[in-house]
């Protein structure tokens, strides 16, 4: 198992905290995937993202910001995340505040970047307009020879830049690895501190997440991928969802929101809980997220090795689980622990077994066959007098697997009925971990 190495030309944006680096991968970009808000360190951890520019292919990252003096346990974070990114780099801009002018901050990041071999781009953002130029000369006391000036919220001089960047990129721009089919979007979702991105760097055998035991950390979602015995997979680690009385910044809205999207980017949604709590409302709650987006499921019982003897002994404690989020009765559930690695690896078999009951297609003769026994055994109720008839299914999409059944009457069939069909067709043709959608279409008798 290894991470697939990026083939594209790598550009890291480093700079101290809000002087435009998210706006400006976004510009970029060409949309919001990294939060931009006006509060220093919005940008935590490493944003990955693909773009093209006169048809030369790069990957671009954008940075938290550098605080270079500081004893607060996130900045310390972030400088580290920083330092790995600038390891990565093919090219480095850094990207300084027109407005603000030079800080105690850039001087120590020059110091920083001058320790490296790597190609450095000096660029001055928010910079509006030709006056405002003058006052960016200030960048020459840093010993800078060239530097260009921006305004990256307006766009000024954007193109200017990235063809400048697209002429400093290395031979290897061409050699791009495509990795368009058979990838595997996996989204790992949960309350803040279940240990998500703890898990996605087991995976992964390196800190590519920054990680603390601070709940909320991870504050957008980031794209992994990873090649495991030829089988590609892209994990998204989101941020934690907090219960809504504890939101106070619109940063964390955004949250809800990232992790939400990510579900609905994702094939399947890993639902990590907290073994110590065992399931809560915020749990049922993203179950219900993921059973209405209609994606593969798995629930990963965090944080095993903490829980006492006595539940962990517990023979039906995966039944427990799934009795208590209903709406993903479905899932499978994995004991797992992600800081010792305990069947870790184990998921990516759940994964594959999943990821093909959600991508499966069912021959129209068995599953009339199915739909004749049913019928026989256990027909649907009356309704308002009338016997409820069904004629024929089939299932003409995937992904989920979706099933149409033609009937005399769309109306009165139950809920409770609905919920039967759904359980005959998953015992019989070994739908575990998937949502199935089943559509009623009224067809006249004939």
């Amino acid at each position: 198992m290894h991470k697939n190495k990026l083939r594209n030309p790598l550009v890291v944006i480093v700079g101290r905290p809000n002087v435009g680096k998210s706006t400006l991968f976004n510009r970029i970009i060409g949309w919001q995937k990294a939060i931009v808000e006006d509060i220093p360190g919005v940008t935590r951890d490493r944003i990955y993202g693909d773009t093209e520019w006169d048809g030369v292919k790069f990957s671009i990252v954008d940075t938290g910001g550098f605080e270079p003096v500081s004893d607060d346990m996130y900045l310390s974070l972030v400088r580290n995340q920083i330092q790995v990114a600038i390891d990565e780099a093919d090219l480095i801009l850094f990207l300084l505040d027109g407005k603000t002018g030079l800080m105690p901050q850039d001087i120590e990041i020059v110091k920083l970047l001058r320790k490296t071999k790597k190609p450095v781009m000096y660029v001055v953002n928010k910079v509006d307009n030709e006056e405002q130029e003058i006052s960016a000369f200030e960048i020459h006391a840093l010993g800078v020879e060239s530097f260009i000036p921006i305004s990256s919220q307006h766009g000024r001089r954007i193109n200017e830049l990235l063809d400048i960047i697209v002429e400093s990129l290395p031979e290897a721009k061409h050699e791009v690895e495509e990795v368009n089919g058979g990838i595997i979007r996996v989204a790992v979702v949960g309350k803040p501190n279940v240990g998500k991105s703890t898990f996605v760097n087991k995976i992964l055998g390196s800190e590519r997440m920054l990680t603390s035991p601070i709940p909320g950390t991870t504050r957008d979602s980031i794209d992994t991928l990873i090649e495991r015995d030829r089988k590609k997979y892209i994990f998204i680690d989101t941020a934690g969802i907090r219960k809504k009385a504890r939101i106070t910044l619109s940063i964390e809205r955004y949250s809800i929101l990232r992790a939400i999207k990510a579900i609905e980017r994702a094939d399947i949604a890993l639902l990590m809980l907290d073994a110590s709590d065992g399931p809560t409302h915020q749990d049922a709650r993203l179950a219900e997220l993921i059973n209405e987006s209609n994606k593969g499921c798995i629930i990963l019982l965090n944080k095993w090795d903490l829980v006492p003897l006595e539940i962990a002994q517990k023979k039906d404690i995966k039944d427990i689980i799934r009795s208590k989020l209903k709406a993903i009765d479905f899932a499978p559930v994995i004991l797992i622990s992600a800081l010792t690695g305990k069947r870790v690896i184990n998921v990516f078999d759940y994964i594959d077994l999943v990821y093909n009951n959600y991508s499966s297609r069912i021959p129209t003769k068995p599953l009339n066959n199915l739909l004749d026994n049913i019928l026989r055994i256990n027909p649907p109720p009356i309704y308002k007098g009338n016997e409820i008839r069904f004629y024929y299914i089939s299932q003409p999409l995937t992904k989920p697997p979706t099933f149409i059944i033609f009937t005399n009457s769309i109306k009165g069939i139950p809920d409770s009925y609905k919920k039967y069909l759904e359980n005959r067709l998953r015992e019989e043709f070994e739908l575990q971990g998937t949502a199935i959608k089943i559509v009623f279409r009224a067809r006249r008798k004939g």
